[in-house]
């Protein structure tokens, strides 16, 4: 096991010897002997004992050493040793000896595990305050830091400490659970979507800590989800669409983008509610929310979290737009109220007027894919009390999520779903049958203007993908942002947190990238990275104002090697520092350009094409290898790597290319070849409900990427590009029959290790079976080798 930790911040002796005293460790009793000052903290952490016997009996299943058990250690006269305290400090950070560590060379075996250490003389006061503070703050094989594993074994129990309590620059899990206060109000948004004359209402879930009825003002973790009241399954399966449809020619455009800019129309709203009563108390509560393990864990450090659907979900009005301005303005409501700038009532009749009285002002979003991609949305808004974003798995641009290079591509593992069916999923609202009754034509007829706008016959960007892509207003962001993202996210793909974080650069405010090799998924539960620590720090600087130098400690990027587990390094930033050119030949990638053509045609036959369609990973698996899919596609690979290779950045292809027909598409898979163990793309469970996230609180489930059995090849990174949008997804380019054209294409950003003896692999195919659409067209491409190639991103 190694943990790699990013959030611990080192602390002076003075400051270590105050914050001590104000966890209880320290008093003004504590032994000055080194040795008796260790044995006084061990007797404070073992909190199941109150008694002499039943303390030494406790350290008798400690080792101390090889051949001595640490209550042994304790009833002799041999001072603290370095060896010594780090044995059992292994031991108090849940690894075994044996097993996760060998305690004959017990500081090689810190030191490879990655726990932090000091050197000194362990018999001395100082060296061990030092040493037991550094203790505290490292993380434990199970997910927690030691300090945050007493807490959950009710450490703070007996002890009289500050709400909210800091400890080495982070919150701490000092408020009690069991006592939140769980209540809904009614936030009115600037907004009429569903056009009945009334401004909407929208639901927010409040969950606050109880010290808030005493006056104590915290800060807030906001959640935007559309799915948090529930989605719409059988509906969105039955809109989805056929993907197993011919690739249609278009007819050329000379279409520029400010003719299909979006441009907002101003509208008229209806007027604000008449208040007709105040109150400082809910009339609404609920029992179980939408929860992210991520919210529950702040929950317990003395952050409030709230969960908000917006317009057209379950229990607030309006329409479901999926993406869309408006409903951008209906999670920015929201945050308005949070911070005193916005009204919301105690339920939707009444007008009876609530404020966010227990709210110090300050705000983070949260959240996953649309979750996240909100957060995004809202950040470009610069709105009061917004202090900073952690967007994971975010969607920077909603054409590059249904559409790709003038391509209808579906995110990964939901062929044939599109914005309306995404639309319809989270319109909850329709599961409150005699609600959903009075807006329901006008629902279903703005799915059908959605089905025209969102174009699926061109796959074009127009004014309604514009719309929906916030690349453009990034600059306007004044809050600060952390983006997480799987490099191996083939919903959400990694292009659009790299476009967010090339977007960033240029604009004043701190930016922090957190890069793991998984798919679509939460990255708070592995133990091999501090997450819940670095963002702990993040969130206590950012809402409470802790002044903890989290921006300075945090790194600009973490990234997690693909080569190793549990390895996370750092990086300064997402680009390459040199270039590599491979060449395309008839079967290798080489370093001389190729000479020549080659041709592949896209047409299967029948039971090969019918059996891809019903299982794509066998077709993933079949275009790598030889076999099936010769002839209908291209691939090669270099000759074996003779040093290692950094890929840092967006790889990019060059083509000449012509199809047989007057349209056509190309897919690009950048491949990794060689016999090894790869980390899978998606965690194993190492233990079920194995992290608890406060006292006799919500528990997580414990993961980590581990290896594979041994594979050939892994998929690096792919892109997709229609030959009829060579120049930019909105102007649509002449194509004609048996015509050389030329594309020059990035592929999706990776950051990926190749050890020597490896060789990189190219395909090059029309139709892909995951994203595409599927025709099955008699379409030839020939690729004129002496003007392709393929242009690699090198890091240092």
């Amino acid at each position: 096991m190694k943990i790699n930790q990013f959030g611990l911040k080192r602390v002076s002796l003075d400051e270590a010897k105050k914050e001590l005293r104000q966890v209880g460790f320290l008093t003004m009793d504590s032994d000055r002997d080194g040795t008796k000052l260790y044995f006084e903290f061990l007797r404070k952490s073992f909190l199941t004992v109150t008694d002499d016997s039943g303390f030494i009996s406790k350290l008798g299943n400690f080792l101390a050493d090889s051949t001595t058990d640490l209550a042994a250690f304790y009833q002799g006269s041999g001072p603290l040793t370095k060896e010594v305290f780090y044995t059992v400090g292994l031991q108090l950070l849940d690894f075994e000896p044996t097993i996760d560590f060998d305690e004959k060379k017990v500081l090689a075996e810190v030191d490879r595990i990655g726990v932090p250490m000091i050197d000194g003389d362990f018999s001395i006061r100082e060296t061990v305050i030092e040493a037991w503070y550094l203790l505290l703050t490292s993380h434990t094989k199970n997910g927690l830091n030691y300090l945050d594993k007493l807490a959950a074994e009710g450490f703070y129990l007996d002890k009289e400490v500050s709400k909210p309590f800091f400890f080495n620059g982070k919150a701490q899990a000092v408020f009690d659970t069991s006592r939140l206060i769980r209540e809904v109000v009614y936030v009115e948004a600037p907004l009429d979507t569903d056009q009945d004359g009334q401004r909407d209402l929208l639901k927010l879930e409040i969950l606050r800590p109880v010290e808030t009825e005493d006056g104590l003002q915290v800060a807030t973790l906001f959640t935007a989800s559309p799915y948090s009241q529930g989605v719409n399954g059988p509906a969105g399966e039955e809109l989805t669409y056929d993907v197993n449809v011919p690739l249609e020619r278009k007819e050329p455009t000379e279409t520029t983008y400010e003719e299909i800019q979006y441009k907002a129309q101003s509208v008229e709203l209806p007027a604000e509610r008449a208040v007709k009563g105040k109150a400082t108390h809910a009339t609404e509560t609920f029992t179980k929310e939408n929860n992210h393990s991520l919210n529950d864990f702040f929950l317990a450090r003395g952050f409030a979290v709230v969960y908000g659907a917006g317009i057209g979900t379950r229990d607030s009005d309006g329409i479901q737009t999926c993406g869309s301005v408006e409903q951008t303005t209906a999670m920015v409501a929201y945050i308005e109220w949070l911070a005193g700038n916005r009204r919301a009532f105690t339920n939707r009749t009444d007008n009876i007027r609530i404020k966010a009285w227990w709210s110090n002002g300050k705000v983070a979003m949260t959240g996953k894919s649309y979750l996240g991609t909100l957060a995004t949305a809202c950040a470009t808004r610069q709105v009061e009390g917004l202090e900073t974003i952690i967007s994971e798995a975010a969607i920077s641009d909603w054409y590059q999520y249904y559409r790709d290079n003038g391509l209808v591509i579906a995110p990964g593992g939901f062929p044939g779903e599109d914005a309306d069916v995404l639309a319809i999923e989270t319109f909850s609202k329709m599961r409150n049958a005699g609600d959903y009754l009075h807006s329901k034509k006008f629902f279903l007829d703005y799915l059908k203007q959605m089905a025209d706008l969102q174009d699926r016959k061109t796959g074009n960007y127009n004014t309604f993908w514009d719309e929906r892509n916030y690349l453009p207003f990034i600059k306007d962001i004044k809050c600060d942002v952390v983006m997480v993202h799987g490099l191996n996210d083939w919903n959400v793909k990694p292009r659009q947190v790299a476009d967010l974080w090339d977007a960033l650069k240029e604009v004043p405010v701190a930016k922090k990238l957190i890069l793991h090799q998984g798919q679509h998924i939460y990255i708070n539960n592995m133990p091999s990275l501090d997450f819940q620590d670095m963002m702990n720090l993040w969130l206590s600087h950012k809402l409470y104002g802790v002044e903890n130098n989290a921006k300075e400690l945090l790194p600009d990027i973490v990234y997690q090697k693909n080569t190793e587990v549990e390895t996370w390094e750092t990086l300064r930033d997402w680009a390459p520092a040199s270039e590599q050119v491979f060449y395309l030949n008839q079967t290798a990638l080489a370093e001389t350009a190729g000479s020549g053509q080659v041709t592949f045609n896209d047409q299967l036959p029948k039971e090969q094409y019918e059996g891809y369609t019903k299982n794509i990973a066998l077709w993933e698996k079949e275009l790598k290898e030889t076999g099936p899919m010769d002839g209908h596609r291209y691939l090669a690979k270099t000759e074996a790597l003779t040093k290692d290779l950094f890929l840092n950045g967006r790889p990019k292809v060059k083509i000449k290319v012509a199809s047989s027909v007057d349209l056509g598409m190309l897919s690009f898979e950048l491949i990794d070849f060689g016999q090894a163990k790869r980390l899978k793309p998606v965690p194993d469970t190492l233990a079920l409900h194995g992290l608890p996230l406060g006292r006799n609180w919500r528990e997580d489930n414990l993961v980590e990427f581990k290896l594979g059995a041994e594979d050939e090849y892994k998929l690096i990174t792919r892109g997709h590009i229609n030959l009829q949008n060579r120049e930019n997804p909105w102007k649509v380019n002449d194509l004609k029959a048996g015509e050389f054209v030329e594309i020059e294409l990035a592929l999706h950003p990776t950051l990926y290790h190749l050890p020597a003896g490896r060789q990189i692999g190219l395909a090059v195919y029309g139709t892909d079976f995951g994203m595409t659409v599927r025709g099955n067209q008699a379409i030839d491409y020939t690729l004129d080798l002496s003007e392709s190639q393929v242009i690699l991103p090198l890091g240092e």
